[in-house]
């Protein structure tokens, strides 16, 4: 590595899925380039790298994000969670055994980033309308499924998870 580019990095500490990492980062890094290239947690897909489809959407501080427009010195301290941060070894999520259960999932190539963004919601508001889930998915774009069968599947974990916990 020249001095030059060595003069362009900064470290940084990241908390992704529970766990702290440390890079030597560019400052033109977005998040999903370190999650993808340095981590190979490749969920997160790089759709638009404009904040347009939601491919690349993860949780940050509880709330769902289009990382791709996010610098990834400016997630330090901040607890970032991707799909693979999810499951638990070979069980799925509820929310990701709905997207299979619902039939929610063709090519498959937005479903990490709605599924992020089902989680996101369900973790504030675990008894969601059918509007509040389509607010939820509002900037993620699909080309397969006509969102029916997401919402149905957003919906199904709602269901799930009350029963899971108990409260249904």
């Amino acid at each position: 590595m020249t001095d030059e580019r060595m003069k362009k990095m900064e470290q940084i500490q990241l908390r992704i899925n529970g766990e702290g990492y440390d890079f030597l980062v560019e400052k033109k890094w977005n998040l999903p380039y370190v999650l993808r290239e340095k981590l190979d947690l490749t969920g997160a897909k790089c759709g638009c790298s404009t904040g347009d489809c939601g491919a690349c959407k993860v949780i940050i501080d509880g709330e769902a994000v289009n990382s791709c427009v996010i610098p990834a010195w400016k997630a330090q301290g901040k607890e970032i969670i991707t799909i693979e941060g999810l499951s638990e070894g070979t069980r799925l999520h509820p929310i990701q055994q709905a997207f299979i259960d619902a039939g929610a999932v063709q090519c498959g190539y937005c479903t990490p980033g709605m599924v992020m963004s089902a989680k996101a919601l369900l973790d504030k508001n675990p008894d969601p309308t059918e509007e509040d889930v389509r607010r939820s998915i509002s900037n993620n774009l699909c080309r397969c499924t006509g969102y029916v069968k997401i919402v149905d599947a957003i919906l199904l974990a709602a269901k799930r998870m009350k029963v899971e916990k108990g409260e249904e």
